[in-house]
């Protein structure tokens, strides 16, 4: 018998084979479809609405896998995992974003104190990692949406220009006073760590986890541009179209971002693996705010805490957050949270886990 959960649980069905299972760091809506992005892949799952089998809420299964490597030409290799952190539904599109992050080893208990003195010195750049990439959504002959490298009305699949080493946001950022010496410092120990996405045309909020400047969390905005078959961050006197956003979230970094009309609601955990708070931040008119600035960097304190969400110890972190489409959530505005390493009360059995169904003003 399945495991059934409390009325606001939604439950996810993957496969043996589905690129993503478990550790899920990303959401979004195509209708009834739900797209998911998981840390430790390189390609994206996406499942079908079905009926529930038990209590919850909404149930999603018949997963069908879609690999990077089909729809781009990688900086790394095909199967090279790219650390997806933020996902987005825009204009047609899928945008979809890596965390930029170094990645240090980390100790295990089979391990002797010298082998693992030499593991948590090593660290590392997967070649998939530096990615920032829309993929047009088309829908095949049987009315399913499909991420495609080439949609039937020339929309084309694109990231931004760079390889295995480097971008061009993290060449931006390389001199940057802010954030430029931190890109040197693995994710998790409070480095150069993207871990939240949000669209609004051609500008794009990148929400990092980490660093977190004396208590201050950061948004970075930047606007895209293609030229010719490239997408390339677009300049503007001076320089690129970078701005920062210096956000007070009570010393938690980003952990997803989502528009809700003009609001912007902000997912913010520890910087690193610690069992601490996870809560859901709103920054009313944020839309309208961020379109009227000039400056190159603000600083943000109007924002209040919406929500504060459960978390267990080593298990049950909040990593995506999402709006419900309106037909999902009998026209109650409504999110979905999923969670990163899901404890034994999220899980029934190795392929089905259970986020969540909150509501909110």
């Amino acid at each position: 018998m399945p495991n059934t959960r409390k009325p606001n649980a939604v439950r996810l069905e993957f496969t043996r084979e589905s690129l993503v299972q478990t550790n899920l760091s990303g959401a979004a809506f195509t209708g009834d479809w739900l797209w998911v992005a998981g840390d430790e892949a390189c390609g994206l799952d996406r499942l079908r609405r079905l009926d529930p089998v038990g209590e919850e809420a909404l149930r999603f299964g018949e997963a069908r896998d879609f690999p990077l490597a089909g729809l781009l030409d990688l900086p790394g290799a095909d199967d090279e995992e790219a650390d997806l952190e933020g996902m987005a539904v825009a204009d047609g599109y899928l945008w979809v974003v890596g965390s930029h992050g170094l990645k240090r080893k980390n100790a295990k208990p089979e391990r002797s104190h010298a082998e693992n003195a030499k593991r948590l010195a090593k660290l590392a750049l997967d070649g998939n990692r530096r990615l920032l990439a829309c993929l047009p959504i088309e829908h095949n002959a049987v009315g399913e949406p499909c991420v495609v490298r080439e949609a039937r009305d020339g929309r084309r699949a694109m990231r931004l220009d760079g390889d295995a080493q480097e971008n061009q946001l993290s060449r931006a950022l390389a001199d940057d006073p802010h954030f430029g010496p931190f890109l040197s410092i693995p994710g998790k120990d409070n480095g150069f760590d993207i871990e939240g996405l949000a669209v609004d045309g051609s500008r794009l909020l990148l929400g990092l986890r980490g660093p977190v400047l004396r208590g201050w969390a950061a948004l970075l905005e930047i606007e895209i541009e293609v030229r010719g078959e490239r997408q390339v961050l677009a300049t503007q006197e001076g320089g690129t179209s970078l701005r920062k956003h210096f956000l007070q979230l009570d010393g938690l970094g980003v952990r997803d971002l989502h528009f809700s009309g003009d609001d912007l609601y902000i997912l913010a955990g520890p910087t690193m693996a610690l069992n601490g708070d996870i809560r859901v931040f709103k920054w009313p008119k944020a839309r309208q705010i961020i379109a009227a600035n000039r400056e190159p960097a603000r600083f943000e304190t109007c924002l209040y805490e919406a929500m504060s969400l459960p978390h267990g110890r080593g298990c049950n972190r909040a990593e995506a957050i999402c709006a419900l489409p309106p037909a999902l959530s009998a026209g109650k505005p409504g999110w979905l949270v999923l969670y990163d390493a899901p404890g034994p009360d999220r899980r029934d059995g190795a392929l089905a886990v259970f986020g969540d169904l909150l509501l909110h003003d």
